[in-house]
């Protein structure tokens, strides 16, 4: 595994790092208790998969060692990529969710990438207004799709 450097910040009470092997339970209870996992996506191979290079990473809040909030993010050399942010259920809508949003926006301009992307399902106006209210625009984009791992 590369050796990333550590990203501290203050928010609130909390402290944002590079998740490490302690973390991974506490992030897929988190996932799940957010709503972000999903059947046929394995969130330890996700987590593994972004920690095992250079081009990504997950960043986690938290405070007093309990894991508070997470933001998945990486690059393919050209934009950037956010996934999986989520802020522990009781303590959302504090700041959180922008803070670890800005930590992944500098994370990537660390790496002079130029542009930050991410999806969202269309039903889901909560976090669509969350990203609204954050700068970002919605894109008219159609998404393709394959599964690799299927035979």
């Amino acid at each position: 595994m590369t050796t990333q450097p550590t990203c501290e910040a203050p928010i609130l009470e909390a402290t944002i790092n590079h998740a490490d092997d302690g973390d991974i339970a506490a992030i897929v209870a988190l996932w799940e208790r957010a709503g972000l996992t999903r059947p046929w996506n394995d969130p330890h191979a996700d987590i593994a998969l972004a920690r095992r290079g250079p081009h990504s990473t997950i960043l986690v809040a938290k405070e007093g060692g309990a894991l508070l909030g997470t933001v998945m993010v990486g690059h393919d050399g050209h934009r950037g990529w956010v996934y999986y942010l989520a802020v522990e259920p009781a303590r959302q809508r504090q700041g959180l969710g922008s803070t670890l949003l800005t930590a992944a926006e500098d994370w990537l301009r660390a790496r002079a990438v130029p542009k930050l992307m991410l999806l969202v399902r269309p039903d889901n106006a909560e976090v669509r207004a969350f990203y609204h209210a954050e700068g970002f625009i919605e894109e008219p984009r159609i998404i393709f799709s394959k599964r690799l791992d299927e035979k």
